[in-house]
């Protein structure tokens, strides 16, 4: 009789990080010891626009125990182009304020600081360009005058998300500034406006927000005893850091390793900022050099996510059914040139629903902020702000509840995105059925005056990257998982989970060693919602292998046929035979054994799937003070498709976190610009962040709706919590007041004066159609 092991997938289990993150003795990539290790600062821009006539570096060099004072023409770059990354120091012109101008190497940081301030830079001030819609028009001043090269396409780009749309774009007379165009269309939208039933309209702004990480950006490079150089880093993507250093310096792939260190957070943010710059300057002056961002030049240089501009329009026929949707999105890109996210924010903008027609534009328009970055699903939780507060207008409108609505309309298995992909599988539906029988949607009716629930969904494509993993089994009989990813959310738990369940033994056996490049299997960016889609994939397969070449060893030893085996206790075994158990630890002396005719136990995973869409609905409980316009947060759920829930602690964490970082954006978050382009925030007491006053207990609805190639039906949960949360909160102030908010985020001050204003605010915007077919309301 086989025995019955206890299941490694479904356990919530804590994260093996935990006691040392909490203890303090995780060593981050601010605390490797390295000897002779020099530090470095930076000079920020003050101004977000300017032309540099000259850069005076006499008297901070000659400041005691400051080793050198390095600009553009002093890094060894051979590559060309106007990316970030190809130009980490400011060479001709100054196109944001943070931007870096030249870093200073010394003995001690404090030695670095003094000499910043002897640096002296003429600049001669142009124009900055600083209002998104203002940068796309025919006409605008340029938010850059001097280009260099030719910018090559960014891996970033497709990190987090990969879809497909016309890059053609639209035709019409656009500035220089825009620098990317996309258009997904399919039908006739006017005429399917025409003959809806209901058509509202709105304009909607987001703000640029800040990543918020606890650990700001920080690197290390050195060259160990054989020349090589090393980086040891703060970064999501250990191999596209290594590829972009080879190229940016000339160099060869065996001679640059880069270590992933744990990370202090990312969500994004940490790509490419600091590496180009610790690398330049090992390179040039042969000395290990770290650069640690302070809290305010992260703030000010690092890459936040951008702001957008998105007007939406959509109509609903007289049955309920959603009729078409014409989006256009305007997404900042500051100073990036090399990617953009205008073709997923456009995709994006038409939610998880079917339409019969759609028109989605979306552009990535150059102006004088800061290089923008990724953060937690970029672009969808804007476009679901919007159409999520539209979707909602339209059931007001029809007399139908909200959430009625978008069951009618919402995408399913065999079902087409905007862009052509079609879901395979996809947990939309059954996210808003959970919530549809949640007791909290059922007391809406019964509140108080100044209390409202809104509703929301927003949907992520998921991202999707080949992926590799290592598994061989060692001397004392326990596994060895080697990968190359960064581990940022316990996924060392998810793998070591992963390969116990696809090998036979307890998670107790599992190592999982973090690879540096030299030697780790290639795993791709640690974002997307991948992670655990991909490299977790390989995991598995290569536990899987390697058990299936054990079980050939144990055959032989045992004179049985491997199918008749079974791994059990720690040990093979003929299936219910324990008397004839052989402790793995014995099989594995026997294979590495001098002499052994066993050849290693070892796996090889190596998968290339498909992306697994993923969907989140919310509910969401507010009280608004009417005389101040403050939002008060009262409760939240959250319902989400994780595909399978392989450790439901850690996923209940993402969807937590998730719907937290929500509300950051929903009420309290916005990385603000003065008039002259400068950050008005430097520090988190100038940017608010949700605190645990603010978020209340946030209720987690697990729905498993198994994805084919994920790893027991796992899929990414990490994008898909943070979407639609701000939608939610829109339409539960909606349901408390009237007011339908345009703007993120919702301050105390937004909302009171939308309240004030509440003759242009009141009502939706839009028109409906009476019994005759009149027009019921105005196009304002």
């Amino acid at each position: 009789m086989a025995v019955t092991r206890e299941s490694a997938i479904g356990a919530a289990t804590p994260r093996r990080d935990s006691e040392p993150k909490v203890r303090g003795t995780t060593k981050y990539a601010g605390d490797l010891a390295v000897p002779g290790l020099l530090h470095a600062r930076l000079l920020l821009s003050h101004d977000a626009h300017a032309l540099i006539n000259s850069i005076d570096t006499t008297a901070a060099r000659e400041l005691p125990g400051v080793v050198a004072v390095l600009t553009a023409d002093d890094l060894p770059i051979v590559a060309t182009g106007t990316a970030r990354s190809r130009e980490p120091l400011a060479r001709e012109e100054i196109v944001y304020a943070g931007q870096p101008i030249a870093i200073v190497v010394a003995e001690t940081e404090a030695q670095a600081a003094d000499a910043l301030e002897l640096i002296e830079v003429d600049l001669e001030l142009v124009e900055a360009v600083l209002d998104l819609e203002g940068a796309a028009q025919p006409g605008s001043a340029l938010a850059r005058l001097r280009a260099s090269g030719e910018d090559e396409g960014s891996d970033v780009a497709d990190a987090h998300a990969t879809v497909s749309a016309d890059a053609s774009g639209p035709d019409e007379e656009l500035s220089d500034n825009v620098l990317g165009t996309v258009r997904v269309a399919n039908g006739h939208v006017d005429d399917t406006l025409a003959g809806s039933e209901v058509v509202v309209r709105g304009r909607f702004q987001t703000p640029w927000i800040y990543q918020g990480y606890l650990e700001p950006q920080t690197a290390t490079a050195w060259f160990d005893v054989e020349g090589e150089l090393v980086i040891s880093t703060s970064t999501q993507a250990a191999f596209a850091t290594r590829d972009e250093i080879v190229e940016l310096f000339g160099l060869s792939a065996d001679r640059v390793r880069v270590r992933a260190a744990p990370l202090g957070g990312g969500f994004g943010g940490k790509l490419l900022i600091v590496e180009p710059l610790v690398a330049g300057a090992a390179l040039a002056l042969r000395r290990p050099v770290r650069l640690t961002l302070t809290r305010s030049e992260d703030f000010a240089a690092a890459n936040p996510a951008g702001a957008e501009l998105l007007d939406v329009e959509l109509g609903v026929d007289r049955d309920g059914q959603l009729t078409a949707i014409r989006a256009r999105v305007l997404s900042d890109r500051g100073s990036t040139r090399d990617f953009g996210i205008e073709s997923i924010a456009a995709l994006l903008a038409a939610g998880p629903y079917r339409w019969q027609a759609h028109e989605l534009t979306g552009y990535g328009v150059a102006t004088n902020r800061v290089t923008f970055g990724a953060y937690r699903a970029p672009g969808a939780p804007q476009a679901a702000f919007a159409v999520e507060s539209l979707i909602d207008e339209l059931a007001e409108r029809l007399g139908l509840d909200p959430l009625e609505l978008r069951l009618r309309n919402v995408q399913v298995a065999g079902d087409r995105s905007a862009a052509g992909q079609e879901f395979t599988v996809f947990g939309a539906r059954e996210c808003l059925e959970r919530l549809r029988d949640h007791p909290l949607w059922d007391r809406r009716g019964s509140l108080a005056p100044d209390e409202g629930i809104g509703v929301a969904i927003g949907w992520w494509p998921g991202g999707y990257q080949p992926a590799a993993a290592v598994c061989r089994l060692d001397v004392d009989g326990r596994l060895t998982i080697v990968t190359g990813a960064a581990d940022m959310t316990g996924v060392e738990t998810t793998f070591a989970a992963i390969a116990a369940e696809a090998f036979g033994v307890s998670t107790d056996r599992v190592r999982v060693v973090y690879a540096d490049t030299s030697i780790a299997p290639f795993a791709g960016m640690s974002g997307g919602s991948k992670i655990t889609y991909t490299v977790g994939r390989a995991v598995e397969m290569a536990a899987r292998e390697a058990r299936e070449r054990l079980l050939d060893v144990a055959a032989e030893e045992l004179e049985i046929a491997p199918e008749d085996l079974e791994i059990a206790d720690g040990a093979v075994q003929p299936a219910g035979v324990p008397a004839k158990a052989i402790p793995l630890e014995d099989l594995a002396s026997k294979v590495l054994a001098f002499g052994s005719p066993y050849p290693p136990v070892e796996g090889h995973g190596r998968v290339s799937p498909g992306q697994a869409p993923q969907a989140a609905a919310h509910l969401s409980h507010v009280r608004v003070d009417r005389d101040t316009g403050a939002v008060t947060v009262l409760g939240h759920v959250v319902a989400q498709d994780v595909g399978r829930a392989l450790n439901p602690a850690l996923v209940a964490g993402q969807m937590q976190g998730g719907a937290a970082q929500g509300l950051g954006w929903a009420l309290l978050e916005e990385l603000a610009y003065d008039e002259e382009g400068q950050p008005a925030a430097g520090s988190f007491v100038e940017y608010a962040m949700p605190t645990s006053g603010v978020v209340p207990p946030i209720e987690t609805e697990i729905v498993e709706v198994p994805a084919p190639e994920g790893p027991y039906g796992a899929k990414g949960v990490g994008e898909a919590p943070v979407i639609g949360v701000a939608g939610a909160v829109a339409n539960a102030i909606a349901a408390a007041t009237g007011l339908r908010m345009r703007r993120l985020p919702m301050t105390p001050e937004r909302v009171w004066r939308a309240a004030m204003g509440r003759t242009e605010t009141f009502r939706p915007e839009g028109r409906g159609r009476g019994p005759s077919g009149e027009d019921a309301g105005s196009d304002a």
